[in-house]
Parts: structure tokens; sequence; C-alpha cells
């Protein structure tokens, strides 16, 4: 069983989006796209304001968001007449498919807000599909825990625990990872997937192989394979994000991605005339 290493370690850039939230961006920078992984964010701040102005009404289309909260609330509506509030360790998983337009909004004013997105690209036949999103409660995810360790999974499946996502056509594998120091994480991930981790805090060593030291606030891209190994040099939190490549050419144009430039300039076009939301 081939030992997965660490392909590259990237240090994530400050940026900012939405009403000027203030954010790290690894993933759509550096790198570009790593199929089917169009974008990751983490945002976080105790400083309202760096996330009060959130993520007014905008468009998306061809691709979808996943937005998991750590800490803090927001609060979503969209296009669908769809509604709600996250809370700290809620998930929304949304296919924005032919075009949605939401906001996401902080409802709170005090406190630390902190949690990531990750835009996952759809392949060219479900691109135009109608809307959907998947609300996920963190209540209602399952974890498992033993003295080494906790994992909750949002999707895949760990050991005898499965995520709430099901039946996805990059057959995604997304983890949230607590380890003690000085723990083990052993995982077998696909030998066809793209997969990273993303090192939150603490101090971690992958595989078998010397490589530089990753701590804190860390993209780590990694080889294909099959056995992931993770050592914990501290008490450690990580995200294990996995999927399968589409394959596919892709053409973006700000939040749409899609397969042709002409489909990207009809996308403005739907946006500007009105019929970007298909009834």
């Amino acid at each position: 069983m081939k030992i997965i290493e660490v392909s590259k370690i990237i240090e994530p850039i400050p940026a900012s989006d939405g009403a000027g939230v203030k954010l790290k961006r690894s993933i759509g920078v550096e790198p570009n796209y790593f199929d089917p992984f169009l974008m990751l964010d983490e945002f976080g701040s105790e400083n309202k304001d760096d996330y009060i102005g959130g993520f007014p009404p905008h468009p998306h289309r061809g691709i979808e968001t996943v937005t998991y909260m750590l800490q803090g609330e927001f609060e979503h509506k969209d296009s669908t007449g769809a509604k709600g509030r996250m809370t700290s360790g809620d998930v929304q998983w949304m296919k924005t498919g032919s075009g949605i337009i939401h906001s996401e909004m902080p409802t709170m004013s005090k406190g630390r807000l902190h949690g990531f997105q990750l835009w996952i690209n759809m392949p060219a036949k479900l691109k135009m599909s109608k809307p959907d999103y998947i609300y996920i409660d963190s209540d209602k995810m399952q974890v498992h825990k033993d003295s080494d360790k906790q994992v909750k999974v949002i999707a895949g499946r760990f050991k005898n625990v499965e995520g709430p996502v099901k039946k996805h056509d990059v057959e995604p594998i997304y983890f949230d990872v607590d380890i003690e120091k000085d723990k083990e994480f052993n995982f077998q991930l696909p030998s066809t997937h793209n997969s990273f981790i993303y090192l939150i805090n603490g101090e971690i060593k992958i595989g078998e192989q010397t490589h530089d030291k990753v701590k804190n606030s860390t993209l780590i891209l990694l080889s294909k394979g099959e056995k992931l190994l993770v050592s914990a040099l501290t008490k450690a939190k990580f995200l294990l994000i996995s999927g399968k490549p589409i394959g596919e050419k892709i053409t973006r144009g700000g939040p749409f991605v899609m397969n042709t430039k002409s489909e990207i300039l009809q996308a403005v076009q739907d946006y500007h005339n009105g019929t970007f939301v298909k009834k």
C-alpha cells in the first residue's frame, strides 16, 4: 500500500471578499485549481470590523460552496426562498447549478467568527442543474471519538461513522480532526483522489519522508497514494479534504465557473438581464 507524502506546503495569503471580510486564501491562488477544488478560504477574527460587512447578495453558477462554521453565526438567504441561521459547528453544502443568488451575513457583533468556505467544481453535465443545498446541523453530524483523537465526519466514512453528504459525483471526503500530542491519525484514501490537509492549529508530520515544518493555518497538498499517516507533534486540529478529479477544462468568471468562455458570458448576461435564476 503506497504511503501518502507531502507534495507541497503552501502558506495562505491575506485577502478580503464580500463587504470587506478579511480571510486567508489558499486554493484559488496557489494552487489556482486542485481538481475538483476551486477555492479554499479561512475566515476568522475577534474584531467585528473584520467580518461585520459579511457577504451581501451575490450570484453563483456551476459550482458547489461548502461553508463550515467553527465559531460564530451566519444568516443565510437565497433566491430559492431558503433561509436559515448557521451556528458553531454547522455546515451548508450548496449546489448552485444553473444559478443562485445568496447572502451570508454575520448575526453577531461581538465575539469570534471562524470558519471555512470551500468551492467544489461541478461536472459539465450538472452545471445547469436545479440549485439545491443541504443544511447540516452540528448535532446531526456523527463523530468518532477515542483516547487519541476526535473525527467529525461531514462527508465520507471514518471507521463506523458516516457523513451526511452521500451519492456525490466527486465522492468527497471531508473530516474535521482533533488529535492529541504524540498520537497518530491513520486513514486509507482512494488512490484516484486529489487530497489535502488544512492545518488549523498545532504542528503535525505527514507520511514517512522528511518535510518542512508545518504549523498553524497551512495548506498541505498530498501526493496520491492509499495510506495516510499524520503524527501530532503538538495537540493539533486540521481538515482532511479529498475528492475525485472531474478532468474537464474550466473557465472562471468571478463567481461563475463554467467550461467555456461563452458560457461565462451567458451567465453574466443572464444576471444583468434578470433571467439568471431559473424557475
